[in-house]
């Protein structure tokens, strides 16, 4: 027997609370001025907020998209494999190798997370709870209610403290400071540093963020804290903009050139200062003297290096043979006449130890 009745009596919260301590199986349906939200539920914990199939408002479509996970030309194969084979979303993702299913279990639970925010708190609509309608494939993700509710309400509570602190959509922000190399940030936090570039409104930088709404606001709040953002002016609405943030893929390759152009230099310096100081050594100067001058020199550009390769990859590679076999080095950058370069890789791969060995 379907249970239903009216958000004014009972709150979306304290429906799934009660689904959740009963552990129910079915699906909630939720329904205020012309929008409705589902949430199937599996032995009282959420496996979905979606439709199954393929929908034109599929929640997780949306999501994806908007954290720039699935680019136009996807898009377009997805749909059109959905429409001759009816398939659903996310055995798509997974089959076509879009995403991996650790990846896309991320990308579910942040997704549900979202979309329970905007419901939970609806005071006015419907509600109506089938118990024969069941999520028909092996569910990616079970999610405690309990846990959804307070992350919900934890979400609800930063909200308020990000709305003072951005109280208004039309500020600009731009980068004060950028942070020590050993934070610890998200590949995401990362590319909103090429996005916050001082001419671009709140509005402009939550819709180019790989994020959420929600996340960016965090990361935002996060940054702002650290002392790494300030407020540097406001434009208002109907201004034309300056060109918004590069799409995601012409980002990275704009990232791959910078990369490159970078390496390149610093093998032209190496070059020159290792001419330079073979030409102007004196000749009464030990061959070993001038050398451990040229490896400190040599030492300090894989350094450089170094860390260009954890900008892009988030951590320091194991080993820097891994630096020639994927030519951000040469071979001879990482031996220096009459020396060998000592590298250790910290455990959690944030971290490193570099060092210069002289030959017994």
């Amino acid at each position: 027997m379907a249970l239903q009745g009216n958000l004014r009596d009972f709150s979306a919260s304290e429906i799934l609370q009660l689904l959740g301590t009963q552990k129910k199986t079915g699906c909630l349906t939720l329904e205020q001025s012309g929008r409705s939200a589902v949430v199937y539920v599996l032995d009282g914990r959420v496996v979905s907020t979606r439709v199954p199939g393929l929908a034109k408002d599929d929640p997780l479509l949306a999501f994806l998209r908007q954290v720039h996970r699935l680019s136009d030309e996807q898009l377009r194969g997805i749909q059109t494999i959905q429409r001759e084979s009816s398939r659903d979303l996310e055995d798509l993702l997974l089959n076509g190798r879009y995403l991996e299913a650790e990846e896309l279990t991320g990308f579910i639970e942040r997704q549900i997370l979202d979309g329970l925010m905007r419901v939970a708190y609806w005071e006015q609509g419907t509600y109506r709870f089938d118990p024969h309608a069941r999520w028909a494939q092996t569910p990616l993700v079970r999610l405690s209610i309990e846990g959804i509710l307070m992350e919900v309400a934890r979400r609800a509570d930063e909200q308020k403290r990000y709305r003072g602190t951005f109280p208004d959509p039309h500020q600009m922000l731009g980068v004060r400071d950028l942070p020590d190399p050993n934070v610890d940030l998200t590949e995401e936090e990362r590319e909103l540093f090429g996005i916050i570039d001082g001419r671009h409104t709140m509005d402009e930088v939550v819709a180019a963020a790989p994020l959420s709404e929600y996340e960016t606001y965090e990361s935002l709040q996060r940054m702002f804290d650290a002392g790494w953002l300030e407020v540097v002016g406001r434009r208002d609405p109907g201004i034309v903009p300056s060109p918004v943030a590069l799409p995601v893929a012409e980002r990275a390759a704009r990232t791959r050139w910078e990369r490159d152009l970078a390496v390149a230099a610093l093998l032209i310096a190496a070059v020159a200062v290792l001419r330079v100081g073979a030409h102007f050594a004196a000749p009464g100067v030990p061959r070993s003297a001038a050398t451990d001058i040229f490896a400190a020199a040599q030492v300090r550009d894989v350094r450089m290096v170094l860390e260009l390769y954890r900008r892009e990859h988030g951590t320091y590679p194991a080993a820097l043979r891994d630096l020639v076999k994927s030519r951000w080095l040469s071979p001879d950058q990482i031996r220096v006449a009459g020396h060998d370069l000592s590298y250790l890789r910290g455990p959690d791969g944030r971290e490193y130890h570099l060092d210069v060995t002289a030959d017994p």
